[in-house]
């Protein structure tokens, strides 16, 4: 896969040389270019932002050095050899960035990234490249952040690890919490290491039993009440089929019902 990012604070993208992501780049799994926005800009001053239409606070990012950098950019990985860019725009506005969006964007061969700052960047430069090629905005959370740098790290290591060869073992992110299809969509359960017994705390017996159907139950018992402690709206959306006779017994004893449509919902308070 190849990555590039368009930004104005390169060194924001460091820890894309460390750790899972600098390792896959090491290995030639990852073809990472880091581009400084300011280099298409023609003033003393390398401005790339201007006052707002309209009026109002902040300002807004230039189209010129953005359509130049993203021409240019487009056009050396076209060179390259690279093929089927999908332009990724981090913004508050956008689609809510998922397992299953990592999941797509790990299907396409080229990502190119837009991380904005200030108001963000003139609406007529993803106007622009959106009759060219696909644009994906994308929100990593309901929060504003200074910059959309921060974001281009979230998703490039969400993706990069599910890259075939990037994890050292292919089946590590099969049971992730929200990966699609795994254990109804719900979290991930505690997980235990040695030593068996820590500052009095001790590992929960039935994993220390060799018995791996009990557990399996035992894991998917702790990823449902995790699961209804952290995050009921998985539990309320999640297909009823989904649960097998052992799930439902414990959603009961957890205060869920299913509901007129069949989905579980919270049972009323007192009965």
């Amino acid at each position: 896969m190849r990555i590039d990012v368009v930004t104005i604070f390169p060194e924001y993208l460091d820890p894309l040389n460390v750790s899972l992501v600098g390792k896959a780049r090491a290995r030639g799994l990852l073809d990472v270019h880091v581009h400084d926005l300011r280099g298409w800009a023609h003033d003393r001053h390398n401005t790339v932002d201007d006052t707002p239409y309209g009026g109002g606070p902040g300002m807004v990012m230039k189209t010129e050095p953005w359509g130049e950098a993203l021409d240019e950019v487009l056009a050396g990985g076209y060179e390259a050899g690279a093929c089927q860019p999908v332009l990724v725009v981090p913004t508050p506005s956008g689609r809510p960035f998922t397992q299953q969006l990592a999941v797509e964007l790990s299907e396409r061969p080229w990502l190119i990234f837009t991380p904005a700052r200030y108001e963000g960047i003139d609406r007529r430069v993803m106007d622009e490249y959106a009759t060219r090629l696909r644009v994906q905005e994308v929100s990593i959370g309901d929060y504003v952040l200074a910059g959309g740098e921060a974001p281009v790290l979230v998703v490039v290591e969400a993706v990069a690890r599910l890259l075939p060869g990037v994890l050292g073992n292919v089946e590590s992110h099969r049971d992730d919490s929200f990966a699609p299809g795994a254990m109804a969509s719900l979290l991930e359960g505690p997980v235990y290491t040695k030593p068996p017994e820590w500052r009095g705390r001790t590992v929960p017996d039935v994993l220390l039993s060799g018995h791996h159907g009990r557990v399996a139950r035992w894991r998917r018992d702790e990823a449902l009440r995790r699961t209804v402690d952290h995050r009921p709206d998985l539990i309320a959306r999640c297909d009823p089929a989904a649960f097998d006779r052992k799930d439902r017994e414990l959603l009961a004893v957890l205060g869920w019902q299913p509901g007129p449509d069949g989905r579980y919902e919270k049972a009323p308070e007192g009965r």
